[in-house]
Protein backbone atom coordinates (compact mmCIF):
# COMPACT_ATOMS: atom_id res chain seq x y z
CA UNK A 1 0.00 0.00 0.00
CA UNK A 2 2.89 2.47 0.51
CA UNK A 3 3.82 1.83 -2.87
CA UNK A 4 0.83 2.86 -4.04
CA UNK A 5 0.52 5.80 -2.07
CA UNK A 6 3.47 7.03 -3.26
CA UNK A 7 2.66 6.37 -6.66
CA UNK A 8 -0.17 8.01 -6.71
CA UNK A 9 0.73 10.97 -5.36
CA UNK A 10 0.42 10.91 -1.66
CA UNK A 11 3.64 11.79 0.02
CA UNK A 12 3.16 12.93 3.51
CA UNK A 13 -0.08 12.59 5.40
CA UNK A 14 -2.97 15.73 6.02
CA UNK A 15 -3.70 16.20 9.31
CA UNK A 16 -7.32 14.04 9.16
CA UNK A 17 -5.39 10.93 7.83
CA UNK A 18 -3.14 11.42 10.83
CA UNK A 19 -5.58 11.47 13.54
CA UNK A 20 -7.84 8.76 11.44
CA UNK A 21 -5.53 6.49 10.08
CA UNK A 22 -4.12 4.66 13.13
CA UNK A 23 -7.95 4.35 14.61
CA UNK A 24 -9.55 2.72 11.55
CA UNK A 25 -6.88 0.55 11.28
CA UNK A 26 -7.43 -0.38 15.08
CA UNK A 27 -11.33 -1.14 13.86
CA UNK A 28 -12.74 1.45 16.01
CA UNK A 29 -15.70 3.08 15.43
CA UNK A 30 -14.86 7.17 14.99
CA UNK A 31 -16.35 10.49 13.97
CA UNK A 32 -13.94 12.55 11.90
CA UNK A 33 -14.90 16.52 12.07
CA UNK A 34 -13.19 17.25 8.44
CA UNK A 35 -14.20 19.73 5.25
CA UNK A 36 -14.28 19.19 1.95
CA UNK A 37 -10.52 18.93 0.62
CA UNK A 38 -8.68 17.53 3.61
CA UNK A 39 -7.85 14.06 2.22
CA UNK A 40 -10.41 12.56 4.18
CA UNK A 41 -11.49 9.87 1.24
CA UNK A 42 -7.94 8.10 1.64
CA UNK A 43 -8.28 8.07 5.30
CA UNK A 44 -11.58 5.41 5.23
CA UNK A 45 -10.13 3.97 1.71
CA UNK A 46 -6.98 3.13 2.94
CA UNK A 47 -7.37 1.37 6.50
CA UNK A 48 -10.44 -0.53 4.49
CA UNK A 49 -8.72 -1.68 1.36
CA UNK A 50 -5.98 -2.77 4.17
CA UNK A 51 -8.28 -4.97 5.70
CA UNK A 52 -10.94 -6.41 3.65
CA UNK A 53 -10.42 -10.03 2.32
CA UNK A 54 -10.41 -10.02 -1.64
CA UNK A 55 -10.93 -13.76 -2.18
CA UNK A 56 -14.34 -12.82 -0.27
CA UNK A 57 -17.34 -12.36 -3.18
CA UNK A 58 -19.57 -10.65 -0.61
CA UNK A 59 -19.85 -6.77 -0.38
CA UNK A 60 -17.29 -6.13 2.90
CA UNK A 61 -17.72 -2.06 2.34
CA UNK A 62 -20.05 0.74 1.87
CA UNK A 63 -19.55 4.01 1.64
CA UNK A 64 -22.47 6.19 1.54
CA UNK A 65 -22.23 10.04 -0.18
CA UNK A 66 -24.67 12.41 -0.20
CA UNK A 67 -24.42 12.89 -4.17
CA UNK A 68 -23.52 10.90 -7.41
CA UNK A 69 -20.70 13.12 -7.63
CA UNK A 70 -18.93 12.53 -4.52
CA UNK A 71 -19.22 9.08 -5.02
CA UNK A 72 -18.28 8.93 -8.39
CA UNK A 73 -14.96 10.70 -6.63
CA UNK A 74 -14.81 8.23 -4.11
CA UNK A 75 -15.15 5.46 -6.51
CA UNK A 76 -12.33 6.53 -8.64
CA UNK A 77 -10.16 7.27 -5.41
CA UNK A 78 -10.72 3.15 -4.45
CA UNK A 79 -9.98 2.16 -7.43
CA UNK A 80 -6.90 4.54 -7.89
CA UNK A 81 -5.80 3.22 -4.28
CA UNK A 82 -6.80 -0.37 -5.24
CA UNK A 83 -3.98 -0.62 -8.14
CA UNK A 84 -2.87 -4.13 -7.93
CA UNK A 85 -5.27 -5.54 -5.89
CA UNK A 86 -8.21 -8.23 -6.64
CA UNK A 87 -10.53 -5.65 -5.47
CA UNK A 88 -13.70 -4.66 -7.14
CA UNK A 89 -15.76 -1.29 -6.17
CA UNK A 90 -18.96 -0.22 -7.88
CA UNK A 91 -20.82 2.89 -7.43
CA UNK A 92 -24.51 2.64 -6.60
CA UNK A 93 -26.20 6.01 -7.58
CA UNK A 94 -29.35 7.66 -8.50
CA UNK A 95 -29.74 8.31 -11.73
CA UNK A 96 -27.71 5.19 -13.70
CA UNK A 97 -29.37 2.48 -15.37
CA UNK A 98 -31.00 -0.14 -13.06
CA UNK A 99 -29.46 -2.70 -15.31
CA UNK A 100 -25.50 -1.87 -15.00
CA UNK A 101 -25.87 -1.63 -11.59
CA UNK A 102 -27.73 -5.22 -11.33
CA UNK A 103 -24.80 -6.57 -13.78
CA UNK A 104 -22.44 -4.26 -11.44
CA UNK A 105 -23.55 -6.30 -8.32
CA UNK A 106 -23.89 -10.12 -10.08
CA UNK A 107 -19.97 -9.63 -10.44
CA UNK A 108 -19.60 -9.27 -7.06
CA UNK A 109 -18.22 -6.29 -5.89
CA UNK A 110 -16.22 -5.73 -2.56
CA UNK A 111 -16.92 -2.27 -2.02
CA UNK A 112 -20.06 -0.51 -3.07
CA UNK A 113 -20.00 3.94 -2.88
CA UNK A 114 -23.55 4.65 -2.94
CA UNK A 115 -26.17 7.53 -2.51
CA UNK A 116 -28.61 6.32 0.39
CA UNK A 117 -31.83 6.67 -2.04
CA UNK A 118 -30.46 4.33 -4.48
CA UNK A 119 -28.64 1.27 -2.20
CA UNK A 120 -32.25 1.72 -0.02
CA UNK A 121 -33.76 0.49 -3.64
CA UNK A 122 -31.68 -2.02 -4.24
CA UNK A 123 -32.03 -3.63 -0.76
CA UNK A 124 -35.36 -3.81 -0.94
CA UNK A 125 -35.04 -5.15 -4.05
CA UNK A 126 -33.19 -8.02 -2.40
CA UNK A 127 -30.36 -7.43 -5.23
CA UNK A 128 -27.82 -6.17 -2.79
CA UNK A 129 -27.11 -7.83 1.01
CA UNK A 130 -25.14 -6.19 3.56
CA UNK A 131 -24.87 -9.12 6.13
CA UNK A 132 -21.70 -9.69 5.45
CA UNK A 133 -20.59 -5.78 5.89
CA UNK A 134 -17.80 -5.09 7.67
CA UNK A 135 -17.28 -1.31 6.93
CA UNK A 136 -19.72 1.63 7.07
CA UNK A 137 -18.63 5.23 5.97
CA UNK A 138 -20.99 7.74 6.14
CA UNK A 139 -19.05 10.68 3.92
CA UNK A 140 -20.69 14.60 4.92
CA UNK A 141 -22.75 13.10 6.78
CA UNK A 142 -24.32 16.84 7.26
CA UNK A 143 -24.86 17.07 3.99
CA UNK A 144 -26.74 14.00 4.10
CA UNK A 145 -28.69 15.52 6.75
CA UNK A 146 -29.34 18.59 4.96
CA UNK A 147 -30.25 16.97 1.60
CA UNK A 148 -33.47 14.96 3.45
CA UNK A 149 -31.70 11.65 3.43
CA UNK A 150 -31.04 11.13 7.20
CA UNK A 151 -34.37 8.47 7.24
CA UNK A 152 -33.01 6.63 4.53
CA UNK A 153 -29.63 6.16 6.38
CA UNK A 154 -30.68 5.12 9.42
CA UNK A 155 -32.99 2.14 7.26
CA UNK A 156 -29.53 1.33 5.57
CA UNK A 157 -27.57 0.94 8.81
CA UNK A 158 -30.32 -0.80 10.66
CA UNK A 159 -29.48 -3.46 7.84
CA UNK A 160 -25.98 -4.31 7.98
CA UNK A 161 -24.27 -6.49 10.50
CA UNK A 162 -23.75 -4.62 14.37
CA UNK A 163 -20.24 -6.22 14.24
CA UNK A 164 -18.89 -3.82 11.57
CA UNK A 165 -16.68 -0.75 12.00
CA UNK A 166 -18.24 2.54 11.46
CA UNK A 167 -16.64 5.86 10.16
CA UNK A 168 -18.52 8.90 9.37
CA UNK A 169 -17.10 12.14 8.44
CA UNK A 170 -18.90 15.68 8.33
CA UNK A 171 -17.61 19.33 8.61
CA UNK A 172 -20.29 20.26 11.20
CA UNK A 173 -22.16 18.44 13.91
CA UNK A 174 -25.27 18.93 13.74
CA UNK A 175 -28.14 17.07 16.63
CA UNK A 176 -28.77 14.11 14.26
CA UNK A 177 -24.51 13.60 13.61
CA UNK A 178 -24.45 13.32 17.43
CA UNK A 179 -27.59 11.33 17.87
CA UNK A 180 -26.61 8.80 14.52
CA UNK A 181 -22.96 8.01 16.58
CA UNK A 182 -25.33 7.18 20.02
CA UNK A 183 -27.42 5.01 18.25
CA UNK A 184 -25.55 3.09 15.49
CA UNK A 185 -21.51 3.41 17.04
CA UNK A 186 -20.03 1.21 19.10
CA UNK A 187 -17.94 3.82 21.96
CA UNK A 188 -17.13 5.90 18.91
CA UNK A 189 -13.62 8.17 19.07
CA UNK A 190 -13.97 11.91 17.80
CA UNK A 191 -11.43 12.97 15.89
CA UNK A 192 -11.33 16.79 14.73
CA UNK A 193 -8.85 18.55 12.40
CA UNK A 194 -10.25 21.90 14.00
CA UNK A 195 -12.89 23.29 15.73
CA UNK A 196 -14.17 25.65 12.73
CA UNK A 197 -13.97 25.18 9.02
CA UNK A 198 -10.75 26.88 8.00
CA UNK A 199 -9.04 28.61 4.86
CA UNK A 200 -5.55 26.76 3.78
CA UNK A 201 -2.39 29.35 4.30
CA UNK A 202 -2.13 28.92 0.54
CA UNK A 203 -5.31 30.89 -0.70
CA UNK A 204 -4.76 34.07 -1.88
CA UNK A 205 -7.88 36.34 -1.64
CA UNK A 206 -9.65 39.29 -3.29
CA UNK A 207 -12.32 40.97 -3.68
CA UNK A 208 -13.51 43.17 -6.71
CA UNK A 209 -15.69 45.97 -6.48
CA UNK A 210 -18.06 47.45 -9.24
CA UNK A 211 -21.80 48.36 -9.53
CA UNK A 212 -24.25 44.97 -10.55
CA UNK A 213 -24.16 46.06 -14.16
CA UNK A 214 -20.42 46.43 -14.16
CA UNK A 215 -20.42 42.70 -12.96
CA UNK A 216 -20.30 40.86 -16.02
CA UNK A 217 -17.73 43.07 -17.31
CA UNK A 218 -15.37 42.75 -14.23
CA UNK A 219 -15.60 38.95 -14.71
CA UNK A 220 -15.11 38.79 -18.48
CA UNK A 221 -11.82 40.74 -17.68
CA UNK A 222 -10.82 37.83 -15.19
CA UNK A 223 -11.85 34.99 -17.23
CA UNK A 224 -9.47 36.76 -19.91
CA UNK A 225 -6.17 35.87 -17.68
CA UNK A 226 -4.02 33.02 -19.41
CA UNK A 227 -3.71 32.17 -15.79
CA UNK A 228 -7.03 30.96 -15.10
CA UNK A 229 -6.31 26.95 -16.09
CA UNK A 230 -9.57 25.93 -14.22
CA UNK A 231 -12.15 28.48 -12.75
CA UNK A 232 -14.79 27.71 -10.75
CA UNK A 233 -17.52 30.69 -11.09
CA UNK A 234 -20.83 30.15 -8.19
CA UNK A 235 -23.79 32.08 -8.48
CA UNK A 236 -26.52 31.92 -5.64
CA UNK A 237 -29.38 31.25 -7.70
CA UNK A 238 -30.48 28.59 -10.89
CA UNK A 239 -31.76 31.38 -12.17
CA UNK A 240 -28.35 33.78 -12.31
CA UNK A 241 -26.03 30.29 -13.42
CA UNK A 242 -28.49 29.91 -16.58
CA UNK A 243 -28.67 34.31 -17.20
CA UNK A 244 -24.65 33.90 -16.67
CA UNK A 245 -23.60 31.06 -18.73
CA UNK A 246 -25.79 31.87 -21.61
CA UNK A 247 -24.66 35.52 -21.49
CA UNK A 248 -20.69 34.59 -21.16
CA UNK A 249 -21.46 31.91 -24.21
CA UNK A 250 -22.55 34.89 -26.15
CA UNK A 251 -18.91 36.49 -25.45
CA UNK A 252 -17.00 33.87 -26.73
CA UNK A 253 -16.16 31.76 -23.32
CA UNK A 254 -15.53 28.43 -23.04
CA UNK A 255 -17.88 27.83 -20.19
CA UNK A 256 -20.33 24.97 -18.65
CA UNK A 257 -23.27 25.90 -16.16
CA UNK A 258 -24.50 22.92 -13.48
CA UNK A 259 -27.04 23.40 -10.60
CA UNK A 260 -30.63 21.51 -9.59
CA UNK A 261 -32.91 21.76 -12.83
CA UNK A 262 -30.54 20.12 -14.97
CA UNK A 263 -30.93 16.80 -15.96
CA UNK A 264 -28.40 14.19 -13.96
CA UNK A 265 -27.05 13.52 -17.82
CA UNK A 266 -26.49 17.11 -18.32
CA UNK A 267 -24.70 17.32 -14.64
CA UNK A 268 -22.38 14.95 -15.42
CA UNK A 269 -21.38 15.70 -18.94
CA UNK A 270 -20.73 19.41 -17.19
CA UNK A 271 -19.03 17.87 -14.39
CA UNK A 272 -16.66 16.04 -16.96
CA UNK A 273 -16.01 18.70 -19.27
CA UNK A 274 -14.38 20.60 -16.72
CA UNK A 275 -12.83 17.85 -14.74
CA UNK A 276 -11.23 16.78 -18.04
CA UNK A 277 -10.67 20.72 -19.48
CA UNK A 278 -12.45 20.53 -22.33
CA UNK A 279 -14.20 23.47 -20.89
CA UNK A 280 -11.75 26.50 -18.54
CA UNK A 281 -15.02 27.46 -16.45
CA UNK A 282 -17.87 26.09 -14.96
CA UNK A 283 -20.65 27.82 -13.32
CA UNK A 284 -22.40 26.07 -10.61
CA UNK A 285 -24.46 26.93 -7.42
CA UNK A 286 -23.78 26.11 -3.93
CA UNK A 287 -25.92 22.82 -3.85
CA UNK A 288 -24.61 21.62 -6.93
CA UNK A 289 -20.93 21.89 -6.20
CA UNK A 290 -21.08 19.69 -3.20
CA UNK A 291 -20.01 17.16 -5.46
CA UNK A 292 -17.58 18.92 -6.97
CA UNK A 293 -13.95 17.11 -5.87
CA UNK A 294 -11.24 18.36 -8.43
CA UNK A 295 -7.68 19.18 -7.25
CA UNK A 296 -6.64 21.25 -10.09
CA UNK A 297 -8.80 24.18 -9.91
CA UNK A 298 -6.60 27.27 -10.00
CA UNK A 299 -9.44 29.96 -9.34
CA UNK A 300 -12.68 30.24 -7.35
CA UNK A 301 -14.95 33.44 -8.82
CA UNK A 302 -17.63 34.51 -6.82
CA UNK A 303 -19.77 36.19 -9.35
CA UNK A 304 -22.13 36.50 -6.38
CA UNK A 305 -21.48 37.13 -2.89
CA UNK A 306 -22.19 34.02 -0.57
CA UNK A 307 -24.91 34.39 2.08
CA UNK A 308 -22.90 33.40 4.90
CA UNK A 309 -19.23 33.18 5.72
CA UNK A 310 -19.21 29.77 6.45
CA UNK A 311 -20.51 29.50 2.66
CA UNK A 312 -17.98 31.42 1.38
CA UNK A 313 -15.16 28.92 2.98
CA UNK A 314 -16.73 25.85 1.93
CA UNK A 315 -16.79 27.38 -2.12
CA UNK A 316 -13.00 29.09 -1.86
CA UNK A 317 -12.17 25.29 -0.38
CA UNK A 318 -12.63 23.99 -3.26
CA UNK A 319 -9.22 26.01 -4.93
CA UNK A 320 -5.67 25.26 -3.31
CA UNK A 321 -6.42 21.78 -2.94
CA UNK A 322 -3.67 18.87 -2.01
CA UNK A 323 -0.95 21.61 -1.04
CA UNK A 324 -1.29 23.92 -4.58
CA UNK A 325 -2.03 27.48 -4.53
CA UNK A 326 -5.10 28.90 -5.53
CA UNK A 327 -6.88 32.15 -5.93
CA UNK A 328 -10.04 33.71 -4.64
CA UNK A 329 -12.20 36.66 -6.55
CA UNK A 330 -15.33 37.55 -5.10
CA UNK A 331 -17.00 40.80 -7.12
CA UNK A 332 -19.10 42.62 -4.58
CA UNK A 333 -21.49 46.15 -5.31
CA UNK A 334 -20.49 48.44 -2.84
CA UNK A 335 -23.08 48.06 -0.20
CA UNK A 336 -22.16 44.15 0.12
CA UNK A 337 -18.51 45.81 1.58
CA UNK A 338 -19.94 44.72 5.31
CA UNK A 339 -20.28 41.35 3.88
CA UNK A 340 -16.56 41.10 3.18
CA UNK A 341 -15.69 42.47 6.33
CA UNK A 342 -17.80 39.69 8.14
CA UNK A 343 -15.98 37.12 6.28
CA UNK A 344 -12.60 38.76 7.08
CA UNK A 345 -13.57 38.71 10.78
CA UNK A 346 -14.98 34.94 10.65
CA UNK A 347 -11.63 33.34 8.50
CA UNK A 348 -9.04 35.68 10.81
CA UNK A 349 -7.72 36.85 7.04
CA UNK A 350 -7.64 39.83 5.32
CA UNK A 351 -9.27 39.92 1.77
CA UNK A 352 -7.84 42.74 -0.51
CA UNK A 353 -10.00 45.39 -1.95
CA UNK A 354 -9.73 46.56 -5.60
CA UNK A 355 -12.05 48.49 -7.74
CA UNK A 356 -12.76 47.99 -11.35
CA UNK A 357 -10.45 50.88 -12.45
CA UNK A 358 -7.71 48.97 -10.46
CA UNK A 359 -9.15 45.83 -13.13
CA UNK A 360 -8.65 47.61 -15.94
CA UNK A 361 -5.39 49.36 -15.29
CA UNK A 362 -3.59 45.97 -14.11
CA UNK A 363 -5.52 44.34 -16.94
CA UNK A 364 -2.44 44.20 -18.93
CA UNK A 365 0.47 43.09 -16.35
CA UNK A 366 0.29 39.67 -16.99
CA UNK A 367 -2.40 38.64 -14.44
CA UNK A 368 -1.36 40.84 -11.64
CA UNK A 369 -4.54 40.21 -10.12
CA UNK A 370 -5.52 36.79 -10.63
CA UNK A 371 -2.10 35.21 -10.60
Amino acid sequence: MLRTLVEVGYSDPTPIQALTLPVALSGRDFVGQARTGSGKTAAFAVPILERLDPTLTTVQALVLCPTRELAAQVTLEFEKLAQGRSVRTLAVVGGDPIKRQLDGLIAHPQVVVGTPGRVLDHLQRRTLSLRAIRFVVLDEADRMLDMGFAPDVERILLQTSKERQTMLFSATMPEWVHRLAARHMHDAETVSVSGRTELVPTIRQWCIECSWSEKEEALGMLMDSPLVTLGLIFSNTKRNADHLHTALLGRGYDVTVIHGDLSQRERDQALERFRHSRVRFLIATDVAARGIDIDDISHVINYDIPATPEDYVHRVGRTARAGRDGVALTLITPIEILKIRDIERHTKRPIEHHTLDDLKLLAGTAGALVG
